[in-house]
């Protein structure tokens, strides 16, 4: 039935999954956050404290700087360990980062099927991750990347992260789609609501159960166009 008969018009099908990677594709990301700690001899709870006094001092977070490429992660830990120090009264020395963050990180089998499923049912599929440069050889390889996703976009080779409006807008145009054809996963919800400010359909992940639920009823909603040529 068409809009002029009174009725509102049918809400465009979904065509692509943009997908986060850790959290969603990994076990959560606490326990490697404290890893990381644990190997210094400090609480998690003072990590976070140091940041966001860096963040005060120097106007920006180095943890976001270091997931839009524009600190090394060596130069992120030298920052990190000197704040976390003057704050303990003590030498604080964090290293190794990315070895102990992927320690604890393991692949989320039953939403990468999920994601290879979805693939394979000729989604458009997509992969929109806030990373570190030097990590991406280690998380690449947990997971058949090129595989599932045709296209990725990655918060330290792009510049930009969750959840600034241009990190969705770049993932849009890669997928050259509009964002009411696109379902977004993530397991922050300040990144989900972004999403849906873009105009996308957003699912925030917190088990694999309830993610593929919403996803699969979110899609059965509003079924696919037909398969590309």
């Amino acid at each position: 039935m068409s809009a002029s008969s009174g009725q509102p018009p049918a809400a465009a099908p979904i065509e692509a999954v943009i997908c986060d990677f850790g959290g969603v594709l990994t076990s959560p990301l606490a326990d490697s956050f404290r890893a990381l700690t644990d190997g210094a001899g400090i609480p998690l709870e003072a990590l976070g404290q140091a940041m966001t006094k860096l963040a005060e001092s120097a106007g920006s977070n180095p943890l976001y700087e270091l997931e839009k490429g524009q600190l090394t992660e060596v130069d992120f830990l030298e920052q990190v360990s000197a704040a976390v120090s003057a704050q303990a009264g003590r030498a604080v020395t964090l290293h190794d980062f990315g070895a102990a963050y992927f320690s604890y990180l393991q692949p989320n089998e039953p939403m990468i099927s999920f994601m290879r499923e979805l693939a394979a049912r000729e989604y458009r599929m997509a992969l929109l991750t806030n990373n570190v440069r030097e990590w991406e050889p280690r998380w690449r390889a947990m997971l058949p990347v090129d595989e599932i996703f045709s296209l990725i976009v990655d918060s330290a080779f792009v510049g930009m992260r969750k959840p600034e409006r241009e990190i969705y807008d770049l993932t849009l145009s890669g997928l050259e789609l509009p964002a009411d054809r696109c379902i977004f996963i993530d397991d922050f919800e300040i990144n989900c609501e972004a999403a849906r400010e873009v105009g996308m359909t957003a699912v925030r992940f917190e088990s694999a159960e309830q993610a593929i639920g919403e996803v699969e009823a979110a899609l059965a909603e509003r079924p696919n166009a037909p398969p590309r040529g």
